[in-house]
């Protein structure tokens, strides 16, 4: 046996080892983490807490940023709510303004056209600087949201605990192709195993952007650290919501998973938007894993074992196929060992997240493994490599898979150059060319 045969059936034996265990513990957490929530049907409208719903947009489709203002408008929630959509500096305001104007009429609409693209989060804040309510809702502009969600997310936030929730999400464009369908899979398998598993211990270390629910009074303790993340020295403009989930447990607040709040959102439909989607979410992840190793020793041990699988998991694996390919080339053999854990370990998982969907479609996810391992992996070694780089990788299209997952963070400050009245009494508008 060749030295690269001994180190690839070491690492891919490891990682097998490794994914054993941790989806064992994975599947029961998550089981035991799974649940509906009761409904308070006998509390008074008055005594519910003020929700704001805070939108950001940059170059968003007109027909799906009005499928999204359509959703929060048809929220069945019993309390005082108020939608603030915040246009970060759209080249597309002319195509848009028929949907802002479609709810000016609406006294719970309020619209911020800001004069420049400043990126999401200083967008995010622009609107949580306005608002006054007891809790705030983010929700992409690319996002539809069903009509109990929010109803749904302040019965977890009832806890004074609960920092901030997150819903579920699916694939909107789900049945577009192939891609799409292996997308929707993997948000749920990421919703319905890794969050449900961490929510256990109330540490779901990602609540996601597209659907997450904060708890204003927590917020505004770590706003200016959200506002000012930096990292060896310069501005951090993407991953908001894996940092603040991170900075809310930092702050001794539970992050909370609530499976039965739908949001549906638009994916990638093309290999090149989702390799560079899943770059930006590798830079984020493991910039924050740094911020969030001190946290791990006073949650439970599974939590721990979750960060080493996220983080060393992929290394056992790139290295069991470098080492396989190597070989091929080299030696002409083919890396039996390696193949045939990797094929297992591929059907099992596939096998049980269809049973526990009641899917048969999960089967089908086995392809993205080969993405996995030939794409993505080798992708997470760049994005180590190159932590310091900031960029969205985004031409700033609506055609490039999500508009405001694309948006290019450009300066500190923005002007708001137009807002609804917040009396409902319409909108003056003012564009800056």
């Amino acid at each position: 046996m060749t030295l690269l045969e001994t180190i690839g059936i070491a690492a891919v034996t490891l990682h097998a080892l490794l994914s054993a265990i941790y989806k064992s513990m994975q599947a029961f957490y998550a089981r035991k983490a799974s649940g509906s929530q009761p409904r308070s049907k006998d509390i008074d409208p008055a005594a519910l807490p003020s929700v704001d719903i805070i939108v950001p947009c940059f170059n968003e489709d007109p027909a799906i940023l009005s499928a999204c203002l359509s959703s929060l408008a048809g929220q069945d929630y019993g309390g005082k709510l108020r939608i603030y959509m915040v246009d970060d500096g759209s080249c597309n305001r002319e195509a848009i303004l028929p949907v802002h104007d479609f709810y000016t009429s609406d006294p719970r609409f309020e619209f911020l056209l800001l004069s420049k693209n400043v990126g999401k989060r200083k967008a995010q804040i622009a609107a949580i600087e306005r608002s006054c309510g007891d809790l705030i809702l983010n929700v992409d502009s690319d996002t539809s949201i069903a009509s109990d969600v929010v109803t749904l997310l302040v019965e977890k936030m009832r806890d004074s605990d609960v920092g901030a929730a997150m819903g579920q999400l699916k694939a909107s464009n789900r049945d577009k192709n192939l891609l799409t369908r292996l997308i929707d899979m993997e948000y749920w398998l990421a919703c319905n195993d890794e969050r449900a598993a961490q929510a256990r211990f109330g540490a779901v270390m990602c609540c996601c952007g597209p659907c997450a629910m904060y708890r204003r009074s927590a917020l505004l303790l770590l706003l200016d650290q959200y506002q000012t993340q930096l990292y060896r020295g310069k501005p951090s403009d993407f991953g908001e919501d894996r940092h603040l989930t991170i900075l809310m447990l930092s702050a001794g607040f539970r992050t909370e998973y609530v499976p039965e709040a739908i949001a549906k959102t638009v994916v990638p439909d093309r290999m090149g938007s989702y390799l560079r989607q899943q770059l930006r979410w590798a830079r984020s992840t493991f910039r924050d894993t740094l911020l969030a190793l001190p946290l791990l020793p006073s949650h439970n041990r599974f939590l721990t074992l979750d960060a080493i699988h996220q983080n060393i998991g992929p290394l056992l694996l790139a290295v069991s196929s470098a080492t396989g390919i190597t070989q091929f080339i080299l030696t002409a053999t083919v890396p039996g060992w390696t193949i045939i854990i990797i094929a297992s370990m591929t059907m099992v998982r596939c096998s049980v997240a269809a049973y526990r969907a009641r899917q048969i479609r999960f089967l089908a996810f086995s392809l993205h493994t080969l993405i996995n391992l030939f794409m993505l992996i080798p992708l997470k070694g760049f994005a180590l490599l190159t932590l310091s780089n900031s960029d969205w990788l985004s031409r700033g299209s609506t055609t490039d898979g999500p508009a405001i997952a694309e948006s290019n963070a450009a300066s500190n400050e923005a002007e708001i150059v137009a807002s609804a009245s917040p009396f409902g009494g319409g909108t003056s508008w003012r564009f800056r060319r």
